[in-house]
């Protein structure tokens, strides 16, 4: 067996032990706690870098990977509606609406550090044995425990987001006077939800991203004990 094989082969008898695994750790109990509370702070780490770089001007618009499309259009929709609205947008038919939603997004996540806090101040012991031995494994925790309770927080952040920079205003005047935009059948509460699914699914990328940086770094938040359990 490669020493390849052997960390995974220790890292799967660690994530299917649970708990119990680490209650038998050199200092017990205690060293557990130790090891969540590194989690959660690696994760915090995680997420306010993420937030931080989401929350800068254009940083959604400006990734491809996590830019935000108006509902139907975009990376998923495709088809003859989804050229019809780029073809409306070179010629200024929506006013570069899909600018405005990044914008929003980024507002909305500079808002969103709280909200974040909150929700990994929550990472319960018994979830540590997986998170611990997976380089992401903080951020899957975090997007499976608590993804719907952060998309229902996040959401009027960035309703006051849209608000602030004029895309619920501007929708309302397409709706009037675009057939482009009452074929795609959106609305305020539709473009809400949308920005709102996008926006989080782009802020938990970031965070894996994250999280895969401090983890990779000797002198960041993983630190020894971290490494010890992954026998790194």
């Amino acid at each position: 067996m490669s020493e390849i094989d052997r960390n995974w082969t220790r890292r799967a008898v660690l994530a299917g032990a649970g708990c119990a695994s680490l209650a038998l750790l050199p200092g017990g109990p205690a060293r557990a706690a130790n090891l969540g509370a590194t989690l959660t702070g690696l994760l915090g780490r995680a997420s306010d870098s993420a937030l931080d770089q989401l929350s800068q001007p254009g940083a959604f618009y400006n990734d491809p990977a996590v830019r935000i499309a108006l509902p139907l259009v975009g990376r998923s929709a495709g088809g003859a509606l989804d050229s019809l609205l780029n073809v409306g947008q070179q010629f200024g038919l929506t006013n570069n609406i899909t600018r405005k939603l990044n914008d929003a997004a980024g507002l909305a996540a500079r808002a969103a550090k709280p909200v974040f806090r909150t929700a990994i101040s929550r990472l319960t012991l018994a979830d540590v044995p997986g998170i611990a031995t997976q380089a992401d494994g903080a951020t899957q925790y975090l997007q499976r425990s608590a993804g719907a309770e952060l998309k229902d927080k996040l959401r009027p952040l960035v309703d006051a987001a849209l608000l602030q920079v004029g895309a619920y205003r501007q929708v309302d005047r397409l709706a009037r006077t675009s057939s482009l935009i009452r074929a795609a059948g959106i609305t305020r509460e539709k473009l809400g939800d949308s920005v709102s699914t996008q926006a989080l699914g782009g802020i938990f990328r970031y965070i894996g991203a994250e999280e895969g940086k401090l983890r990779a770094d000797p002198l960041g938040s993983a630190d020894g004990l971290l490494k010890g359990l992954l026998g790194n």
